[in-house]
C-alpha cells in the first residue's frame, strides 16, 4: 500500500545528496509513517521539515529507537512465543477486564487465569484450554475455542500489546525504522514533508552534431539513479550543480556525557565569550567563429510530435538526401525545454515535465538540446601525441547553462568520429574538446639551445658579473596532408622562461601552455618557430683578474676606459701583494735552513775532544754561528718590515676591489 505522503519532488545535488518533498492528507490526528533506512537516520533527523498546510499543528515525531530488537522485548510487560501464542497471552495478563463473545452473547470480566482440562471423546479424551472470568461477584469459566472475539478493556495492556507487535514487525526489516508523525487539527488537511538523504550523484553525457555550413549542436542528457525503496511516480525532477557543503553528524544514536557531581555552592555568572573576528589567463579572440555562428536566439518551440514508424523513415531516406537531417529528427523527438535558475554559486536543471523512476531502476533524461558557437579545429600537445594533433571542437559555451562535466559523442555528417570529456563550464567559458586523432596532419619537432649576447655587465662588491640569456627554439613543422583548410593551435608549455621579445603574441595562454595559431591550407606545410629565453649570468672574481681578461672585457665593452684602468691598478696591487708574499717564503726558508745548519754544527761542536787541532775547529764553528746568528736577526727584521708592508697592500687591494661598481647596459 503506497505511502499516504507521496514523493512529490525531488533535487539532486553533485556531491551526494538528494532533497525530497512529500505532501500528503491527513485526517484529525491520525499518525502518519515513513520508513527510512537505519544509515539515512541521520540525515533526516539533521534536515526534516514538517508543516501542517491546512492550519493544523505539528505536535511530535517519534522515531524508532536504536536498540537492539532483543532488548526493547525485555523492556515489554507482554512476551508471545512463537507457539500458543493465545494461550500463553491470556496467562500473562491476570487480571486484565475483557469483553468475550459467546455464542450470540457478551461477557466483561476480569481474567482469573488460564487451565487445561480432559473432556471425554468416545474412548479418548482431548485436553482444551479453559479461561475463567470473574464476572461481577461469580466465576465463570469458558472454552476458548468458543470465544468468537476477545476484547481488552485496559488501555495500557493494549498499548503493551501494540508496542510489542510493532516491535516484532518492525524487526522483520532489520535496515528499516519508522518514523511517525503525530500532528492535532479537525478535519481533513494536507501535511508537507522534506528531508536530504545520500543519494547516488546525478551524472550527465552529451552528443554534439556537426554538420557543414550550421553552428553546432548539443545536446545534454542527465543519468539519475533511484535506489530507494519507493517509486518516483510523477515527480518534479530538478538537478543542481555545484559543490554545496554538506556532511555526516550522529542525532540518531543517544549521546551521553559524564556529569560530574558537585556541591551546593554560590557562584558568579559567568561572562559571555566573545570569539574573535575572523588569482593569466589571456582570453581566446573568436572573432572568426563569432563570424562563423551569428547570434544564437532561444530555441525555436518543438515541432509536434510524429509518429516512431514516420521518424524511422524520414531518418532513412534522409541518408538518401530526401529527408529531414539527424539534428532535425533528433529535435522533434526529444524536445527540451528545462527551466534553469542560478542559485548563489549552484546552477539548478529542472525538468519541465513529470518524471517517473521505479525503486532499484535508474533513468536518461533530456536537459539540453541547444545550438553553441563553436568550430572543429586541430589542438597539438607534443606530450599528448608525438607525431599528430587531436581533432577538437573549439566549443564556447553559449547555451546560457552551466554544463556539468561528463562524456561527449560527436557525429560530424551524421556518422560518429569520437568520443570527448568535457570539463565543467560556465556561461561564456571556452575550452577545447578532443574527439579524434587526426591522422592526415603530421607534426615533426626539433629542439636547439644556445647563449645569447651579453646584455648587461655589472661590477660590484669584488665581482664582475656578465648578464645574458639561454636562449631555446623549437621548431614545429607542419604538413596538412587533408584535402581541406583546417586550424590548427599548438600548445607550447611554459617551463618558466618567458617569450622572446621577436615573438608574437599566443593566440591563448594557459596555466600550463601557450597556445599558437597557424591556418593550414590543404596539402600545405607550415612552420612555427617558438623561441623562448631566460636569463643566465657569468661571474668573474676581480681579484683573480688577468691582463688578457680585462682587454677583452674593454673589447666586449663590459667595461669602460676608466673602469679598464681601475682594474689595471687592482692588478698591480695584486702583484706587488704577490710579490711580497714571494720574498716572505723565501726569507721563511732560509730561516728554516740557518736553524738545520746551526743544529748541525752544535752537534759537532759536542762530538769534538779536548786537543790544539779540535779547539781551533770549536772557534771555526762559534765563528760560523755568529754569522748565522747575525742572519737570522737581519731576517727577523726583514719578516717583520714585509709582513706590515704585505697587510697594508693587501687592505688596499681590498679596498679597492670593493669601491669598484658599475652598470654597463649593452
Amino acid at each position: 500500500m503506497p505511502s499516504p505522503l507521496s514523493i512529490r519532488r525531488v533535487v539532486l545535488y553533485k556531491h551526494g545528496v538528494g532533497y525530497f518533498e512529500r505532501r500528503g492528507g491527513v485526517v484529525g490526528s491520525s499518525p502518519l509513517h515513513l520508513d527510512f533506512k537505519a544509515r539515512d537516520m541521520n540525515d533526516v533527523l539533521k534536515s526534516l521539515t514538517v508543516l501542517d498546510l491546512s492550519g493544523g499543528s505539528v505536535s511530535a515525531v517519534s522515531y524508532d529507537s536504536t536498540k537492539p530488537l532483543e532488548q526493547l522485548l525485555a523492556e515489554a510487560t507482554i512476551r508471545i512465543p512463537e507457539d500458543g501464542s493465545l494461550t500463553a497471552l491470556l496467562g500473562q495478563i491476570k487480571g486484565a477486564r475483557v469483553r468475550a463473545r459467546v455464542g450470540g452473547g457478551q461477557v466483561e470480566g476480569a481474567i482469573i487465569g488460564l487451565e487445561s482440562l480432559a473432556l471425554a471423546a468416545g474412548e479418548t479424551s482431548l485436553v482444551r484450554p479453559f479461561l475463567t472470568l470473574l464476572v461481577g461477584g461469580s466465576l465463570r469459566t469458558f472454552d476458548v475455542l468458543d470465544i468468537s472475539e476477545l476484547e481488552f478493556l485496559d488501555e495500557a495492556v493494549r498499548k503493551d500489546l501494540e508496542f510489542y507487535l510493532s516491535t516484532v514487525l518492525s524487526s522483520y526489516k532489520k535496515d528499516s525504522k519508522r518514523m511517525t508523525i503525530l500532528t492535532s487539527g479537525e478535519g481533513e488537511r494536507e501535511v508537507f514533508v522534506s528531508y536530504v538523504l545520500e543519494s547516488p550523484v546525478w551524472k550527465t553525457s552529451y552528443r554534439i552534431l556537426l554538420d557543414e555550413g550550421e553552428p553546432p549542436l548539443l545536446q545534454g542528457w542527465a543519468l539519475v539513479d533511484n535506489t530507494g525503496d519507493e517509486d518516483w511516480v510523477d515527480v518534479s525532477l530538478s538537478l543542481v550543480a555545484g559543490l554545496p557543503v554538506s556532511f555526516v553528524h550522529d542525532l540518531y544514536n543517544p549521546r551521553y556525557m559524564q556529569r560530574p557531581v558537585v556541591e551546593v555552592r554560590t557562584e558568579a555568572a559567568a561572562a559571555p565569550v566573545i570569539p574573535q573576528e575572523s588569482y593569466e589567463r589571456e582570453s581566446a579572440v573568436m572573432d572568426e567563429m563569432a563570424d562563423e555562428a551569428e547570434m544564437l536566439a532561444p530555441p525555436p518551440p518543438p515541432a509536434p510530435m510524429r509518429s516512431q514508424g514516420k521518424l524511422r523513415k524520414e531518418l532513412a531516406s534522409s541518408r538518401g538526401g530526401g529527408g529531414p537531417r539527424l539534428r532535425e529528427v533528433l529535435a522533434q523527438s526529444t524536445p527540451v525545454t528545462t527551466l534553469t535558475k542560478e542559485v548563489g554559486d549552484l546552477f539548478e536543471y529542472g525538468v519541465d515535465r513529470p518524471v517517473t523512476v521505479h525503486r532499484n531502476q535508474s533513468a536518461l533524461v533530456p536537459i539540453l538540446h541547444r545550438p553553441f558557437e563553436g568550430r572543429r579545429v586541430l589542438l597539438y600537445n607534443r606530450a599528448t601525441r608525438e607525431k599528430n594533433p587531436m581533432a577538437c571542437i573549439e566549443l564556447k559555451n553559449t547555451t546560457g547553462l552551466t554544463l556539468e562535466g561528463g562524456p561527449v559523442t560527436v557525429t560530424e555528417d551524421e556518422r560518429y568520429v569520437g568520443e570527448a570529456m568535457l570539463d565543467t563550464m560556465k556561461p561564456q567559458d571556452s575550452r577545447f574538446v578532443p574527439f579524434a586523432v587526426e591522422l592526415g596532419c603530421v607534426v615533426s619537432v626539433e629542439d636547439k639551445t644556445d647563449d645569447g649576447p651579453v646584455f648587461r655587465a655589472v661590477v660590484s662588491r669584488g665581482l664582475l658579473v656578465t648578464e645574458f640569456f639561454h636562449v631555446r627554439r623549437t621548431k614545429y613543422l607542419v604538413r596538412n596532408k587533408s584535402p581541406r583548410a583546417q586550424v590548427l593551435y599548438v600548445e607550447h608549455p611554459r617551463t618558466g622562461w618567458e617569450l622572446d621579445k621577436d615573438m608574437p603574441a599566443p593566440a591563448e595562454t594557459t596555466d600550463g601552455f601557450w597556445r599558437f595559431k597557424r591556418e593550414l591550407a590543404a596539402g600545405a606545410q607550415e612552420e612555427l618557430v617558438v623561441a623562448e629565453r631566460t636569463r643566465g649570468q657569468r661571474q668573474y672574481a676581480i681579484s683573480n683578474l688577468g691582463s688578457d681578461e680585462v682587454a677583452f672585457f674593454l673589447s666586449q665593452r663590459y667595461v669602460d676606459k676608466a673602469m679598464a684602468e681601475a682594474l689595471r691598478e687592482v692588478m698591480a696591487l695584486r702583484e706587488k701583494v704577490a710579490a711580497l708574499t714571494r720574498e716572505e717564503q723565501q726569507l721563511n726558508t732560509e730561516r728554516a735552513q740557518l736553524f738545520k745548519d746551526q743544529e748541525r754544527i752544535r752537534s759537532n761542536i759536542e762530538s769534538l775532544k779536548s786537543g790544539a787541532s779540535q779547539r781551533e775547529l770549536v772557534e771555526r764553528f762559534v765563528t760560523k754561528l755568529n754569522e748565522q746568528e747575525d742572519r737570522l736577526e737581519v731576517i727577523t727584521r726583514e719578516l717583520e718590515r714585509m709582513a706590515k708592508e704585505r697587510q697594508s697592500a693587501t687592505e688596499e687591494l681590498n679596498r679597492r676591489v670593493q669601491s669598484l661598481s658599475a652598470v654597463t647596459d649593452l
